[in-house]
Parts: C-alpha cells; sequence; structure tokens
C-alpha cells in the first residue's frame, strides 16, 4: 500500500505575541493562510515494525530529530500499531524558512496515516495529535485560512482572502526561531491590528488586507539579518502592494495582484536572490479524503 499527500506552505498575513507563559511558550495571536507551494510526501507502508525517512535534501534530517517522522511514531504509539511505514519527502518548501515546511509535513503524515493505517480519526483529532509534535502543526493539518492563538495550537477557521500573487524570496540563511524569540523584547514592539485583518479578510477587502499586515518577530529578524530587510526594500521598490516577513524568517513575501507586476518583480529578486516563488493563497481546508 501507498499513498501520496500534498503538504502545503503557510504564511502569516498577521502574527502577534502577546506574553511569555509560565510552560516557557509565548502567548500568540496569528493569521495563517496555506498557499501553493508544497511538498510531496509518499507513504508506503512496511511489514517491518520501523519509520524510514527518504529525502534528497541534505537538510533533512532522517532520524527522529525529523517531525515527520516523529508524526508517524507518535501514531504507532498511541493507536499501537505494528507495522512500518517508508516516508519519502520530496521538498519544495525551503528549509527553516518560517513556511511551516517540517510541521506541514508532519501534518501531511497524520492525515495519510490515519487512512493508510485505517484508524479513523477526524480532522479534529488529528490536529490535537499534531500539537503535540509542534505549534504550527495543528493548523497545517486543517490548512485554509485561521486565528491560531494559545502557542499556536488553538485554531479559529475564517474565510478565504481575495485571490491575489503571492511573491516568495528566501535569502540563503536559516534563522532558529528560538534565537528570535529569545531577543524579542515585548515592551518595544507595534502589535499588529490583527482583529482589523481579520475582517479585511471577512468583506474580501483586497486593500485592507495589505494595510493590515504585520509581524512583531520581523524587526527582531531584521535586526539581526540585514539581508532580509534588503529583500523587503527591493520588493517594496518593484512594486509589492504589501510586503511581510512570515513567521520567524527569513522568508519575505509580497502581494500583488496583477500578472504583469508579478513578472516584474520575480525577474527582478532572481537577480540576487537563490528562492524565489510566484504562488497562489489556497484558501480551501483539507480533506479527510
Amino acid at each position: 500500500m501507498r499513498l501520496m499527500v500534498k503538504a502545503p506552505a503557510k504564511i502569516n498575513l498577521s502574527l502577534d505575541v502577546l506574553n511569555k507563559r509560565p510552560d516557557g511558550f509565548h502567548e500568540v495571536k496569528m493569521i495563517m493562510t496555506t498557499i501553493d507551494l508544497a511538498d510531496r510526501i509518499e507513504l508506503v507502508e512496511l511489514d517491518s515494525d520501523t519509520i524510514k525517512i527518504i529525502s534528497h535534501s541534505r537538510f533533512v534530517p532522517d532520524d527522529n530529530r525529523n517531525l515527520a517522522y516523529q508524526a508517524a511514531s507518535l501514531l504507532k504509539k498511541r493507536f499501537d500499531i505494528k507495522k512500518g511505514v517508508a516516508i519519502s519527502i520530496t521538498k519544495t518548501i525551503p528549509v527553516a524558512a518560517g513556511l511551516a515546511g517540517g510541521s506541514s509535513d508532519a501534518a501531511a503524515v497524520l492525515r495519510g496515516l490515519n487512512k493508510l493505517w485505517n484508524i479513523g480519526l477526524s480532522m479534529d483529532e488529528l490536529a490535537e495529535l499534531g500539537a503535540e509534535i509542534g505549534s504550527d502543526v495543528s493548523f497545517c493539518v486543517y490548512g485554509g485560512t485561521a486565528i491560531a492563538t494559545g502557542r499556536g495550537e488553538k485554531i479559529e477557521h475564517i474565510s478565504a482572502p481575495p485571490h491575489c500573487w503571492v511573491i516568495l524570496a528566501k535569502p540563503s540563511i536559516g534563522v532558529s526561531t528560538a534565537d528570535v524569540y529569545r531577543n524579542l523584547s515585548l515592551d518595544d514592539v507595534k502589535h499588529p491590528d490583527v482583529d482589523g485583518m481579520v475582517e479585511a479578510i471577512n468583506n474580501k477587502d483586497y486593500s485592507a488586507i495589505c494595510n493590515k499586515v504585520g509581524n512583531v518577530l520581523e524587526e527582531v529578524t531584521l535586526n539581526m539579518h540585514p539581508e532580509v530587510a534588503h529583500i523587503k526594500d527591493q520588493m517594496k521598490r518593484f512594486g509589492a502592494d504589501a510586503v511581510l516577513m512570515s513567521g520567524s524568517g527569513p522568508t519575505v513575501f509580497g502581494l500583488v495582484q496583477y500578472d504583469s507586476r508579478m513578472q516584474r518583480m520575480i525577474n527582478g529578486l532572481r537577480g540576487f536572490c537563490d528562492q524565489v516563488f510566484a504562488v497562489r493563497m489556497l484558501g480551501e481546508r483539507n480533506s479527510l479524503d
């Protein structure tokens, strides 16, 4: 038995950090939406009681550090599954980019093995399991567009944003999320208007969405990595309607509505940035089928 599952990336249209929690995590309020940039996960059932990770990317660990491995291991232990699985990961989403690539891979494994092993969990139950693996995994189980609160695992679905192009540019650096949070001073941040963004999305108001983008982690990463600020400046110069860093970075995205401007941005950014993508927001949630 084998199964193919897509693992789409996400961007943060708004990301606010409210406080530091007693458990060491930060309380967040953010809006995430999935985009049409996806890893491909192939699951092949094995008779032997093992989990095998196969990847051609040297940046993807093939042991229990891999979130996809952790997802399979969690299901095996929780439901006493004696079969094994080979998980082949074809990466398209850049690694350590603020796009939840590892979390989405884990979510895809949860959805796929739920079907392959006939476990019969609901999407809500899979998302609950995902929260045990990582803060973004719950959202990635569902996909679509949502408000995420708590440490990111509490999900409230909202309507999809209006159609537009999302131009992604990732510099050739990785960013440690832990380092970014460690350097975040909540006394100094300008909090984005998350509720205003929700209203703009519900009204399908593209201009208002562009005006409401915000990310409290952005200033920290820009100070740590000036090349991220350079990409932001270039995107603005090339005519993006809105520019923001996703997650803890370093990927920067620009929103544009028109194909001609999208092409101009792609051509300009590829002059100094290796990983550049033009994708659409997906809007639709994942299903169990």
